[in-house]
């Protein structure tokens, strides 16, 4: 029995004897309680009612495989090559990685129910709860090579605001890998990141995975512990299923990069530019131990951010910097 076995037989949020977990797991009551205790330290409460068992306080939408792929049409399907649906990993990115390291990975997704070493930029830790995010990797082999990249992230920050657009959640794009919501009073908050891994020459094939960080439901505590406004799709939308919202991600991402392989960023620009959640405002900007004040433009053709710092046009590239609004 594992902790994800206990969780999917919980997480429809109805009543279950001690006695009649233990039957279904092939375990002890003592065993099934031990592992009760763990729901706590991954996120996951629930409550003990004598007479009735023990239940989750509130019903968990579980990722599917089957689910995921049924909703997926003809063309998308015959385009995966495989999908990867794990209770828990360290990190989907280096799963599908390794992967590659095995001679597999192109076209390939992994999702996970949780991870303990989940990354975003510049080494930050990915905080989410079990079974309330969507943590989503796709491995792809490039013929080009790494210098063929530049602008991917913004390309798949365009496609993944174009799905939740499409189920009608208002997002913004903050340059250069974060997706922001937009909500009802004007401001915004952090509601997805993007980070891709390359691996290979700058000039011949390479791979890349690309990692999706997605909050789906966010408890309170976790949105005190970080320190930046977050948001969850379930602030304004509680009604679309992980499921759904995968296979659609998935059928978007296989349909973008054999385009991308073709003709670069250009056609995803204006679409990226009209997202801007910075433009013609005045930022931060952090690069290394140095920051100062610009006013945020639009993208080029490459994915470079324009900025205005007192009459002076600069462009930044991505790696280690960072944009902060003022306040």
């Amino acid at each position: 029995m594992t902790i994800g076995d206990l969780i999917r037989l919980l997480s429809d949020g109805e009543y279950h004897s001690g006695e009649k977990l233990g039957e279904q797991l092939g375990v002890s009551r003592t065993a099934v309680w031990k592992q009760l205790k763990k729901l706590e330290k991954i996120g996951l409460q629930w409550e003990a009612v004598k007479g009735q068992g023990y239940r989750l306080a509130a019903p968990l939408d579980l990722l599917s495989g089957p689910a995921i792929i049924e909703r997926l049409p003809a063309e998308p399907r015959h385009h995966l090559t495989r999908l990867f649906v794990e209770d828990a990993l360290p990190s989907t990115n280096t799963f599908l990685r390794e992967r590659f390291q095995q001679g597999a990975g192109h076209a390939e997704v992994c999702l996970a129910e949780s991870q303990d070493a989940g990354r975003g930029r510049r080494g930050r830790h990915w905080v989410c709860p079990w079974g309330s995010g969507l943590l989503f990797s796709l491995g792809w082999r490039f013929d080009e090579g790494a210098s063929a990249l530049e602008g991917l992230s913004l390309a798949v920050g365009v496609v993944l605001a174009e799905v939740l657009e499409r189920l009608s959640v208002p997002v913004a794009l903050k340059w250069p890998n974060d997706l922001l919501l937009q909500r009802s009073d004007g401001s915004t908050a952090k509601l997805a990141g993007i980070l891709l891994e390359v691996s290979g020459d700058v000039a011949g094939p390479c791979e890349v995975v690309i990692g999706i960080g997605l909050n789906v439901a966010l408890p309170d505590a976790v949105r005190d512990s970080v320190d930046q406004p977050v948001a969850a799709l379930n602030d304004v939308r509680s009604d679309i299923t992980r499921n759904e919202l995968s296979a659609s991600l998935v059928e978007a991402l296989l349909g973008m990069l054999p385009l991308f392989e073709q003709h670069g960023f250009e056609p995803w620009r204006d679409a990226w530019n009209r997202r801007n959640a910075y433009a013609g405002l005045e930022v931060d900007v952090v690069q290394g131990g140095h920051a100062y004040t610009a006013v945020a433009e639009s993208v080029d053709a490459t994915g470079n951010l324009q900025v205005n710092v007192n009459g002076e046009a600069r462009l930044l590239a991505g790696g280690e910097i960072s944009l902060r609004a003022r306040s």
